[in-house]
């Protein structure tokens, strides 16, 4: 069985910008929703129980006849990863190596910003934009509902939500 892990921060660390509220129903209910799914989907199947979400978003990925236990398993994982993309008082420029890459691959934060908002306000209907790697280099991608960029096998490092 998956569980559901606890928030990283207080329900009320993200206000202004995501309420408290907000927050108590999107991972309180909505998160959870797609966990219990998931576990409800995996009864009696040993051998997917036994995966990781990463795992089994990648063997089901695809599978037209597993896209219920892909879907909530994406989510689980989507909804996890996201939670764990923000934190009390974030935001602002990085610093260090990150913000080198992003210099060497955007030309700027700036612009890491401008390609992260159109990927979001360009997604249709629900999903994700996400900061990725892929082939090595930092880029910018948006996925519709479930669809995760392990499942693809980038590397996910930020998303945001699209609801």
């Amino acid at each position: 069985m998956h569980q559901l892990p606890p928030l990283p921060y207080d329900e009320n660390a993200l206000d202004p910008v995501i309420s408290s509220d907000t927050l108590k129903f999107h991972y309180g209910k909505h998160h959870q929703t797609y966990l219990n799914n998931l576990n409800k989907a995996l009864e009696g199947n040993d051998e997917l129980s036994a995966l990781s979400l990463e795992a089994l978003i990648r063997k089901t990925y695809g599978n037209k006849d597993q896209q219920g236990l892909f879907n909530n398993a994406a989510q689980t994982w989507n909804h996890t990863f996201y939670w764990n993309s923000m934190r009390k008082g974030g935001g602002g420029d990085p610093s260090g190596t990150l913000k080198q890459r992003i210099e060497a691959d955007f030309g700027s934060v700036d612009e890491l910003r401008a390609k992260l908002k159109q990927a979001a306000t360009t997604q249709f209907g629900s999903g994700w934009a996400w900061l990725i790697v892929k082939d090595g280099k930092l880029d910018v991608a948006n996925t519709p509902n479930a669809v995760t960029p392990l499942a693809e096998g980038q590397t996910p490092l930020l998303t945001i939500d699209v609801w």
